[in-house]
């Protein structure tokens, strides 16, 4: 019985001889994975502490770029007006500043997206007044003290609540240095947007000003607004006493721990990102009980495995599979002897193993090597790798060096890597000299980077092509203005000289048209370049439509003493298509043709059908005998701002814009354009579109007439709906020296109860602005018509906007509405428009 159990006590001890190696090494290898795992734990937090604070800063560089859009815009404003206030300027003329500058904000910024107001001589002049607004003490208001202390300079409020419309807002001021004016822009927070899908589930982002106040947040925790607030003012109280310097950890309202990275911005707000501590190390749980499980399993392994032979050749095994894996990422292996200047190859590609031997110089390997570089590659390989450049790497302990070189595989060069490998696990005196096919990933670099040059060359492009475009506008901008300042001047000082004056207003009239279609190409191409053009698809009568075009050309051909010549060439001229887009396409066309034709000249218009099939298509041709254009400017002449200055009376006027927005719309409509021109001789250009006809003739349409008598507007009982004191007074004046009885109206609501009230049949048509306050033109329309009178459908009811494009026509019509003028109002366009749409009958 003893001696069994000295044989079992024996068996013992040399069970734990036999194993104390392995159990030494799972004891080492736990303590690594321990190690490791709070290394893991490590790196997780710091890397989620980088990519949480880069977010964070990503999102304040998103606001801020947001807010120097305002301040950009602010500081602009301030600047103009103050120039106005200390030239002396009349308040008249600082009011329309101050209209057109707050209208200008809402087209760049989009409608209610700022509400911006003035304090000039101790009144508050706002865009969108409201009730009390002179009782305003705006002196004791926050935003006005802070602007006057600044001197000049924009400044921020904190979120508070506006005392007018009980909403939370920002407000951005700024006071005019010389006069001391101060402008101003409450800002809803709602207008602040961010790309947040990079926050995970549970994630939370928020945005606070200075105090702490909540200005926009997205967040997973369910808080009432107050408990928000609270939560925030703690966050930003901890942030501001670096409390979270050390240990950016917080727990929030349900006690879990969450990591918090912030960014502080410029002017003091701070954007705050906050990720849950399982969102961080989630997974790491799972990692670490999976270890432990490992470990287990691998201890009870070890209990049963009692041969340590067994248990060393296994781990050689697989210390061979790991090493064959890494070795089979490099299509050659040598150990380099740079003390001796020998090689031992280890594993070499077919070419090189049928040359040399696996042991021998390091001269003979480099020979061989020279048989497949690149000549001129080979020589900086041999400075690189040479026996002499290996020592002094190793001596300075770099570890890691190579280079990438062409070599040549059977009849093909391909990339290849080459790496100096240097470990101390090697023998004293040997590196290892790896290589390495990288075809793809270097031809891969390689077209990237010639993308970012042809990017960067189109850029740079763009980018001076642009900087002509604003300095040509500069100069074509100003004569306009030059022209109407200066007219209207002359016009002042000469009021008992009709015939003068006359003159005076004709060059201001002028003037204005030619700014007017300046702005409306800059407007067109910005929509093109954002992808908001839409083309509509209805009925027309393309005769119709030519006319109508031809119409307002015909009579400047007469006044400027130039010869029109149409030819119309058409089988069906019942189509659909987009005729407002056509229009505009035969517009530019011969407006340029006029503009560079000289008097005595000719410009002609072909429309003409060139099948019968059915799916036709139609060729309009503009031809001109003008002074032409050079070939080189042929090449370029669609691109964007191109105009040619072949001479120095500058006779390349206008924005440079025209022939871009042609070349688009025409594109669109799926056609093609074409130009020929000689320098001297004139210009042609050939536009090719494809339109389809229309399954039945138009209801009302006619052929067009022009040998009727011209329309008469005496006696028509108009109804005027407009906001503007200024286009009211113009616009009522004009129309009652052509013998209207006008009606006015000053809003949408205003409009619908003048007609409302109105005997039935009593008005001949409404006159309907868009943008107005209380009831917008559509709304009004549209009430008008689902009124219950007799006259309320059939009344022509024309809207009268500065919105001229193919979408907002379309707005109108849904609204109910019958046509379109564009402002400024063309009498001529106004008197055929009702012309067509007032019978003989409707006007008695």
């Amino acid at each position: 019985m003893e001696r069994a159990e000295r044989r079992r006590g024996g068996d013992w001890r040399w069970l734990l001889r036999h194993m104390r190696l392995p159990l030494c090494a799972f004891a080492a290898l736990a303590l690594l994975v321990a190690l490791g795992l709070l290394m893991l734990r490590a790196a997780l937090l710091k890397n989620a502490y980088e990519t949480g604070t880069a977010l964070a800063r990503s999102y304040a560089a998103e606001a801020s770029g947001d807010l120097n859009v305002y301040e950009t815009l602010l500081d602009f404003g301030t600047s103009a007006l103050d120039s106005r206030l200390m030239g002396g300027e009349s308040r008249e003329s600082v009011l329309d500043f101050l209209d057109m500058y707050f209208q200008r904000l809402d087209t760049v910024l989009g409608e209610g997206a700022v509400d911006p107001y003035v304090v000039l001589d101790g009144e508050i002049l706002a865009a969108n007044p409201w009730e009390g607004d002179a009782d305003y003490d705006y002196a004791a208001a926050l935003w006005y003290q802070q602007a006057v202390e600044a001197g000049g300079q924009v400044v921020f409020t904190p979120l508070y609540t506006d005392a007018v419309y009980q909403r939370p807002v920002i407000t951005i001021a700024q006071q005019c240095p010389g006069s001391g004016a101060v402008m101003a822009f409450d800002i809803l927070p709602e207008h602040l947007h961010f790309e947040a899908s990079e926050l995970a589930e549970g994630d939370s982002f928020f945005l606070c000003d200075s105090t702490g106040s909540a200005i926009y947040h997205k967040s997973g925790l369910e808080l009432s607004r107050e408990e928000l607030q609270h939560y925030l003012t703690g966050l930003v109280a901890r942030i501001r006493s670096g409390a979270l310097a050390e240990e950016p950890v917080i727990r929030d309202l349900d006690g879990q721990r969450r990591g918090i990275y912030y960014a502080r911005m410029s002017n003091g707000w701070y954007s705050i990102i906050t990720v849950p501590y399982h969102n961080i190390l989630g997974e790491l749980q799972g990692v670490a009980w999976a270890l432990f499980l490992m470990f287990g399993v691998s201890l009870l392994t070890l209990a049963a495995l009692s041969w340590r032979e067994l248990r060393l050749d296994q781990r050689a095994r697989r210390a061979n599979e790991t090493a064959q894996v890494l070795g089979n990422t490099y299509y050659a292996l040598y150990r380099v002897d740079y003390e001796r200047e020998t090689y031992e190859m280890i594993k070499g590609s077919a070419y090189v193993r049928d040359r040399i031997p696996a042991m021998g110089p390091y001269d003979e390997l480099l020979r061989t090597a020279s048989e497949v570089i690149e000549a001129e590659a080979f020589r900086d390989f041999t400075k690189s790798f040479s026996c002499g450049n290996i020592r002094e790497l190793v001596h300075q302990q770099v570890r890691d060096f190579g280079g990438e070189f062409l070599r040549r595989f059977g009849g093909e060069y391909r990339w290849v890597s080459v790496r100096v490998l240097f470990d101390a696990a090697l023998a004293p005196g040997e590196v290892v000299l790896s290589f390495r096919e990288v075809e793809q990933e270097k031809q891969r670099q390689l077209r990237e980077h010639r993308l970012l040059e042809e990017s960067l060359q189109l850029a740079r492009q763009n980018e001076e092509a642009k900087q002509t475009f604003f300095r040509n506008m500069s100069h074509d901008m100003r004569t306009p203005l030059n022209g109407i300042l200066g007219s209207s001047e002359l016009a002042r000082q000469h009021l008992d000289q009709r015939e003068r004056v006359a003159d005076c207003l004709d060059k201001i009239n002028s003037s204005g048209r030619y700014l007017l279609g300046l702005i409306n190409d800059i407007l067109e191409m910005g929509r093109m370049e954002h992808g908001q053009i839409q083309l509509t698809c209805q009925q027309f009568d393309l005769n119709s439509c030519v006319e109508e075009c031809l119409g307002v050309f015909r009579m400047q051909a007469e006044r400027e003493r130039k010869h029109l010549r149409e030819t119309l060439q058409i089988q069906r001229p019942l189509l659909v298509g987009d005729a407002f887009r056509i229009q505009q396409i035969l517009n530019n066309l011969l407006s340029n043709a006029f503009k560079f034709t000289p008097e005595g000249g000719t410009i002609s218009l072909t429309v003409q059908q060139l099948d019968g099939g059915e799916h036709p298509k139609y060729k309009f041709v503009i031809s001109d005998t003008g002074i032409g254009m050079s070939p080189e400017f042929l090449e370029r002449i669609f691109e964007p701002y191109a105009r040619e200055m072949r001479f120095s009376d500058r006779q390349a006027s206008g924005t440079g814009l025209g022939m871009s927005i042609t070349k688009n719309l025409v594109s669109q409509m799926g056609g093609e354009i074409q130009v020929e021109s000689t320098p001297g001789s004139g210009s042609t250009f050939t536009v090719i579109l494809p339109l389809a006809p229309a399954e039945e003739a138009l209801p009302g349409a006619a052929a067009p007439d022009g040998q009727g008598s011209p329309f008469s507007l005496s006696g028509l009982r108009l109804l005027l709906a407009e906001d503007n004191e200024i286009n009211m007074e113009l616009t009522t004046e004009l129309l009652r020296m052509q013998g209207v009885q006008v009606t006015q109206a000053w809003n949408g609501a205003e409009a619908a109860a003048c007609f409302r009230d109105s005997e039935p049949f009593s008005l001949d048509a409404v006159l309907m602005d868009m943008q107005m306050p209380e009831m917008d033109g559509c709304e009004a329309a549209r009430r008008i018509r689902a009124m219950n009178r007799p006259d309320a459908g059939v009344v022509p009811i024309i809207a009268v906007t500065a919105n001229a494009f193919a979408e907002d026509i379309a707005v109108t019509t849904a609204a109910g509405m019958n046509a379109h003028i564009s402002k400024p109002i063309d009498f001529d366009v106004l008197r055929d428009t009702l012309a067509r749409l007032i019978t003989p009958a409707d006007s008695t």
